[in-house]
C-alpha cells in the first residue's frame, strides 16, 4: 500500500504542484518551453505506469482491506455516471479548447465559446472526476479508494490549477474567455450567460460518447476483469 500512496503522491505532486504553479515558469524560463513539455510529459507516463503497477500490487494485498461492498443501486449509479463521463470526456478532447495543451491560440477566434465549452471549460476533467466517483462507489477496497480520491482530486483541482496557469499567461484575454464560461458544468448556462446548443457539440460527438461508454460497459470483464453491468 506504502507503494500505492508514493505513485499517487508523485502524479499529484507533478499535476498540481509543478505543471500549474510558477515552479513551472521557473523552469520553462530555464530549460524551454519544448524541453519542459517533453520532461513533463516523460514524468507523466512513468508516474501513470508506477500508479497501474502500485495499485494492481496493493489491490491483490492481504492487506486490502474491503471497507464498503457493491450494491444494486450504487452499480446502476456507477453505469449512469460513467454515461455522463464520457459524454464529458470523448466531446471534450474533440472539442478545441483554449483550456487543452497547445490550444492557446484558439482564444484568438471571435466563436470559440461554443459547443462543450458552454457548459464547462473543463469537459475533460470534469468527466475525469465523474468517472473516478462512479469507480469510488463500486470500489470500497482501501487500494480502490486511494487510487480513484486521487483521480478525483486531479480532476477536481487541475481545473482550478489550469484556470490559474491560464489566466498567469494570457491575461485579459483569458479574462474575457472565463467570463463568458464556467468551471462548474451549466453553471455558465444557469447564470444566463450561455445557453445549451447540442447541434453545436456535434452529435457525432454525442454519439461517439455514447459508443465509448458502451464499448467500456460491455469489455469490462475482458478489459479489467470485473464486471461493470448488472
Amino acid at each position: 500500500m506504502l507503494m500505492l500512496i508514493l505513485a499517487v503522491g508523485f502524479f499529484l505532486t507533478i499535476h498540481l504542484l509543478v505543471s500549474g504553479t510558477p515552479v513551472r515558469d521557473a523552469l520553462t524560463a530555464r530549460i524551454g518551453q519544448g524541453a519542459y513539455m517533453g520532461l513533463f510529459s516523460l514524468a507523466s507516463v512513468a508516474g501513470l505506469a508506477w500508479l497501474i503497477f502500485a495499485f494492481t500490487g496493493a489491490h491483490g494485498a492481504a492487506a486490502n482491506e474491503v471497507l464498503w461492498s457493491v450494491t444494486p443501486i450504487t452499480r446502476w449509479l456507477q453505469i449512469v455516471l460513467q454515461l455522463a463521463a464520457m459524454l464529458l470526456i470523448v466531446p471534450g478532447l474533440a472539442t478545441p479548447n483554449p483550456t487543452s495543451v497547445r490550444q492557446e491560440a484558439t482564444l484568438q477566434k471571435v466563436d470559440v465559446v461554443k459547443g462543450m465549452l458552454r457548459i464547462t471549460r473543463h469537459p475533460f476533467l470534469w468527466g475525469v472526476a465523474l468517472w473516478a466517483a462512479g469507480h469510488l462507489l463500486v470500489n470500497g477496497d482501501i487500494a480502490g479508494i486511494v487510487l480513484f480520491a486521487a483521480m478525483l482530486a486531479l480532476a477536481l483541482f487541475g481545473t482550478v490549477s489550469i484556470d490559474t496557469k491560464r489566466r498567469r499567461a494570457l491575461g485579459k484575454s483569458w479574462d474575457a474567455f472565463a467570463a463568458q464560461t464556467s468551471n462548474v458544468p451549466f453553471a455558465a448556462i444557469a447564470a444566463g450567460r450561455q445557453q445549451l446548443s447540442l447541434g453545436e457539440i456535434g452529435w457525432w460527438r454525442i454519439a461517439l460518447g455514447i459508443t465509448v461508454w458502451a464499448g467500456l460497459a460491455w469489455g469490462h470483464p475482458y478489459l479489467f476483469g470485473v464486471r461493470a453491468l448488472p
